[in-house]
């Protein structure tokens, strides 16, 4: 209530939805956006225009530090999420996702260092973890650079924690799961099975075995909030996950189920599928930390998720290209 929040990435999926909930909270929100020549706020334009009339859009990127160092000024907390988060482009341009991600992170803490910001929030990813070890995924879980992304992120997350460690910048690291929901783009593969199931007589996917820890995007939301108010949690990786996990395959035909439309048949393209080392194949998270210490606990049930989110898709299906892949 009441606090000068900075967020970047706050024209993004879960950025947007983070901003939607500061401000419902009374937080004053500054809005990190990316320059474009078309003034476009990305997804922060579907909120309702009188949320828009209360957030302070700034746009700007990331990889300028002292367009950053400007954005930060005169904040009590920042909410880190700007970067690039396609995996699929990550084999295509992988110095772009070191340039945003990792010095782009490192340009945020500095600027932080430098203003004194009493709480810095990084986000980071489970794709950190790689397949998995054990399950369930604790905070403790060896990172593994599977794809130039995760390879990115995690770069991004150990100069996070060199910053806490080096010089005492009040950071914590949120690590969420996979998260879907309202708004998502179709380079996830639950807005693109929900859209082609919409609009085609069959589905395209790719490996449908990986296992995903699925989080519906307003519990991610709060628990960055509530990581970020969290003091016990400075200088910590917290992970965020509902703690169960379903393959890709079993998800796809719940959408289906949900729709009515369960003899539709689903077709592995391969042009969708990872590398062989590349690909993740089970992540399920440990969320006790996030519990315990900062007394978060996801809301939302995977089906009630599906559910809110086909809902969106079906009053927005001009933003999808169902017969494309993108990456």
């Amino acid at each position: 209530m009441n606090k000068k929040v900075l967020v970047t990435g706050a024209g993004g999926f879960i950025g947007s939805h983070l901003v939607e909930s500061l401000l419902q909270k009374g937080a004053s929100v500054r809005a990190f956006v990316r320059y474009n020549g078309r003034g476009d706020w990305g997804m922060l334009s579907d909120l309702p225009a009188e949320s828009q009339k209360s957030i302070e859009v700034i746009s700007g990127d990331i990889r300028d530090p002292f367009f950053v160092r400007k954005a930060v000024e005169g904040c009590d907390c920042v909410f880190h999420l700007a970067a690039l988060i396609a995996i699929p482009y990550s084999y295509v341009a992988p110095s772009d996702y070191v340039a945003v991600n990792v010095q782009g992170t490192v340009n945020v803490l500095q600027a932080c260092r430098d203003a004194g910001t009493p709480r810095v929030v990084h986000a980071s990813t489970s794709e950190t973890y790689g397949t998995a070890v054990y399950v369930p995924i604790d905070e403790k879980h060896p990172l593994q650079g599977q794809s130039p992304y995760s390879a990115s992120k995690i770069g991004a997350d150990k100069m996070a924690e060199s910053y806490y460690n080096s010089f005492e910048l009040p950071v914590v690291i949120v690590r969420p799961f996979n998260t879907f929901g309202p708004r998502q783009s179709a380079r996830a593969f639950m807005p693109t099975a929900i859209a082609q199931a919409l609009t085609m007589d069959r589905i395209s996917m790719g490996s449908m075995e990986p296992v995903r820890d699925m989080t519906f995007v307003k519990d991610t939301a709060e628990g960055f909030i509530a990581v970020g108010l969290c003091d016990k949690a400075v200088g910590k990786t917290v992970n965020l996950g509902v703690g169960r996990g379903e393959t890709i395959g079993a998800m796809v035909k719940m959408i289906l189920r949900l729709l009515g439309k369960e003899s539709t048949p689903v077709e592995q393209d391969s042009a969708r599928i990872r590398p062989a080392k590349s690909e993740v194949k089970r992540l399920v998270s440990d969320n006790r930390l996030a519990r315990e210490l900062c007394g978060w606990t996801p809301k939302y049930t995977l089906e009630s998720g599906i559910g809110e989110t086909i809902e969106w898709i079906k009053a927005n299906l001009r933003r999808y290209r169902p017969d494309s892949y993108l990456i």
